[in-house]
């Protein structure tokens, strides 16, 4: 094959909608929209589709996270912390996927003088991190608890008395349209929040792992990942939450019950009818808030819905659990080997060193990478699990006000409008109530949100092209690498899987981003509802796994995913819970079938496909 120099991906004007979903660009705001008069930008950019946070088509609605973390994750690298290499991400949507291009800073000049503003605002945050951390907890979990306590009102025939006799002022209605102010201002602020810390953490690591680079040059990036796993966050009480209830039901004898269990309901039914069932429930009760508002999903979309709305996730974890236990098999994370592991490093590359001065940078590096990596993975639990769970649920909330309105038949079908047209149709809503005459929205809306189902559903059954555009010679932009790990040697493969042959591959190469050789059946897994499928001993294909997939680690020998670089959040998790795993592989789930044998090596970054027996 030549140089992908030579070849470049499809200019997105040259990229049809698939049949069925015609007309799909009414369904986002012109923002997010390719267009003629900004191509110029548009078709010198190189763009790639990020099914790592946004795996699936876009819903009107939903796409406020991507335009809630596009321009969050900007200010902060380009205007707060002035991160010298790194600008923001432009976002377009395509056929209801979302590309994004890294803004980098070319101009040595420029990043001279960004590195000066950014050593001293960074700097501030670096030697403060505790203090400012606790700050950042605290801000949080008030925005959350704020977000709580938004109340949707439904619109009553009559209007309260307090109205008249408290003199407030205020309609119902006017209320109605400020609770959803609020539920907005909500979104754009958590994730505002999410950003203060996270792209300093990834700075942190970064600089540590460039020295490592400059003093040992064939030093891999997962030894370098391993120096600061075995950390204990927040992300990671949820399925420890599981473990406890498996532990408790097996105490209490009640394991019968979820083992034999038919379904959620069968299960909690029969645990009411017990003493030992009602004090497991009641163990269950003491620890759902927070820990069960756990999305299944990306936490992105509405859909898949979180454990707090529905236990059948976390209960086949606790029956696997449960399984486990009666097997004589120990169900902890080996943390204390993960950091042994993490020492021994430590300690070897530390006594390599040459000179003293590398040494004491090489202690302060690796102390400061250690002190700020915690936060690359508990964010990820205020925000996009715990706050996006009450979020989508406020949501639904709303949806139900125009339900009794007529505005539409179904809970779900406000996700078929974008955020500014569920605005205009809580006005609509709100004068037509005020006012005593018909609304527009009961006759207008419904044909809308019937044509936008046909138009998802399509584009659901649509591959996207992987990228867009001319490729750059080298891709030097860090968060491309390290968090979507997005490199060159990928963009030759997905090149040559859209210009080269067509021919069956025998073997995958991704990023090797946990260490281990595992070989056992493949398991593919596309959504959350195939999670159920999995047995033991079996090996999890899939685009990207979730934290909230981490019951099923202790029952598979191995995970490949198709996206993710070696700080994504796959990758984080599968070191914590030393499970191998190679990520990033781009094309797997497209390439390997469930049932065939798989041989994973997590150092090396390969799949091997055969048909060997394990």
């Amino acid at each position: 094959m030549s140089n992908h120099s030579t070849k470049r991906f499809p200019s997105p004007f040259e990229i049809k909608a698939p049949e069925g979903a015609e007309g799909w660009e009414e369904m986002y705001p012109y923002y997010l929209l390719f267009s003629d008069d900004r191509r110029d930008f548009e078709d010198k950019r190189f763009w790639f589709c990020d099914t790592m946070h946004h795996p699936v088509p876009l819903y009107p609605f939903d796409a406020i996270t991507a335009e809630s973390w596009g321009p969050s994750l900007g200010a902060y690298n380009s205007r707060i912390f002035m991160m010298p290499p790194a600008l923001g991400i432009a976002q377009r949507v395509l056929n209801g996927y979302l590309y994004i291009s890294p803004i980098a800073v070319d101009d040595p000049g420029e990043i001279e003088e960004r590195m000066q503003d950014f050593e001293q605002r960074a700097g501030f945050y670096y030697q403060n991190w505790d203090t400012l951390y606790k700050k950042w907890k605290d801000k949080v979990t008030f925005e959350i608890e704020s977000l709580k306590a938004i109340e949707i009102p439904h619109l009553p025939k009559k209007d309260k008395i307090e109205i008249v006799t408290d003199g407030l002022g205020i309609s119902t209605g006017f209320l109605l349209l400020d609770a959803y102010n609020h539920l907005i201002e909500s979104m754009l602020r958590i994730w505002s929040y999410h950003f203060e810390f996270l792209n300093l953490g990834y700075a942190a690591f970064l600089d540590f792992s460039w020295f490592m680079k400059k003093c040992f040059p064939d030093i891999s990036d997962q030894t370098i990942t391993q120096m600061v796993a075995g950390i204990d966050v927040i992300l990671f009480h949820p399925d420890t939450v599981l473990r406890k209830l498996a532990k408790l039901a097996v105490t209490l004898d009640l394991q019968g019950i979820f083992l034999d269990g038919q379904d959620v309901e069968e299960i909690m039914s029969n645990l009411e009818s017990s003493d030992n069932g009602r004090k497991w429930l009641e163990e269950l009760e003491a620890v759902k808030d927070p820990f069960f508002y756990f999305n299944s999903g990306t936490g992105f979309y509405h859909t898949p819905r979180s454990w707090i709305d529905d236990f059948s996730v976390p209960f086949a974890g606790i029956k696997g659990y449960i399984k486990m236990l009666q097997n004589g098999e120990s169900i902890e994370r080996d943390q204390e080997g993960i950091k042994k592991e993490a020492e021994r490093l430590k300690d070897g590359y530390y006594d390599l060193l040459r000179t003293e001065s590398d040494k004491k940078a090489f202690t302060e590096k690796l102390s400061l990478a250690k002190t700020v990596f915690p936060f690359v993975e508990e964010h990820n639990f205020f925000v996009e699990h715990w706050h996006h769970t009450i979020f989508w649920n406020k949501m639904r909330e709303i949806s139900r006000v125009f339900m009794e309105n007529q505005f539409f038949g179904e809970e779900d079908d406000i996700f078929y409008l974008n955020r500014y047209e569920i605005s205009q149709a809580l006005y609509d809503l709100y004068a037509s109530w005020a006012i005593g005459s018909p609304a527009r929205g009961p006759v207008y809306l419904p044909v809308i949100i019937a044509r936008r189902k046909k138009i998802i559903k399509a584009l659901s059954s649509y591959q996207p092209i992987p990228a867009l555009g001319s490729p750059p010679e080298r891709i030097t932009e860090p968060f491309t690498i390290m968090l979507w790990g997005v490199v060159s040697e990928k963009i030759n493969a997905w090149l040559e899987a859209l210009y080269g042959s067509k021919g069956t591959a025998t073997l995958l190469k991704g990023h090797p981003a946990s260490p281990g050789i595992a070989e056992g059946r493949a398991r593919v897994v596309l959504t959350v509802e195939d999670l159920v499928n999995i047995e033991d001993g079996e090996i999890l294909v899939c685009p990207i796994t979730t934290p909230s997939w981490t019951p099923i680690f202790s029952r598979i020998r191995a995970v490949v995913t198709n996206v993710g670089g070696s700080m994504s959040h796959a990758a984080i998790i599968c070191r914590e819970y030393g499970v191998p795993a190679v990520v990033g592989t781009g094309v797997a789930t497209q390439m390997i079938k469930t049932g065939q044998m798989l041989r994973v090596d997590g150092r090396a970054g390969t799949v091997e496909i055969g048909d060997w027996e394990s």
